[in-house]
């Protein structure tokens, strides 16, 4: 369920933001286009949003900013701590992970996370997106923004770059993590009668938008 990730989350929460920012030369690629991609992720999002895997709260404060109603759920007390720091006392940021996590107090038409989804094994990411399929009606979204690969070729080649340039803690990253393909997503999303497009931003990043379909 990614908690196994808590004491990285922990580790990384102070200097999060100056990652994402491009001050870490191993993920400046990885970012590359952050606030582009969190923008657009509020974009395709409907009013009543429940986010997973918060962080430090960048999308949230999006969200927020945009008058989204929003509530975040976040395995790592540390993240949470930063990230309320930043936002408006109404905005709720609670303990919990991708598939073990509170019922919302309102009806969620839209799921978003940003840079999380790849915690979960492809196991969990289907067992996530069939709990999602029940707490959305028809035509609400699931809109994503993580790590995922055109297909397993590419993966491979992600790997052996990092390790060409020196960037090993990248490298060891991508070969410790559940980062998936195109297509695995595809069978994830389409299994649970969701129709899925994906859209580019860097060498990493996409963003995933998924409508749920009438059963």
């Amino acid at each position: 369920m990614g908690r196994e990730f808590i004491p990285l989350f922990d580790n990384w929460a102070e200097s999060y933001d100056n990652t994402v920012a491009g001050q870490d030369i191993q993920y400046r690629e990885v970012f590359r286009n952050y606030n582009k991609i969190l923008s657009d992720v509020v974009k395709h999002s409907g009013f009543n949003v429940l986010e997973f895997g918060v962080g430090t709260g960048n999308l949230t404060a999006k969200l927020a900013a945009a008058g989204k109603q929003v509530i975040g759920i976040e395995p790592s007390k540390t993240m949470r701590e930063i990230a309320k720091q930043k936002l408006p006392e109404d905005v709720v940021v609670i303990d919990g992970d991708f598939i073990d996590f509170p019922s919302p107090p309102f009806s969620p038409d839209t799921i978003v996370s940003s840079y999380a989804f790849h915690h979960l094994t492809n196991q969990e990411k289907r067992e996530a997106i069939k709990q999602y399929g029940k707490i959305l009606n028809e035509h609400g979204k699931i809109v994503f923004a993580d790590t995922v690969f055109k297909d397993h070729k590419a993966f491979i080649a992600a790997i052996e770059n990092a390790k060409k340039k020196g960037f090993y803690q990248l490298a060891e990253d991508l070969e410790t993590e559940h980062y998936p393909t195109i297509s695995e997503m595809e069978a994830i999303f389409t299994s649970e009668y969701f129709r899925i497009t994906f859209q580019q931003y860097n060498d990493f990043a996409w963003v995933m938008e998924a409508v749920k379909m009438k059963t």
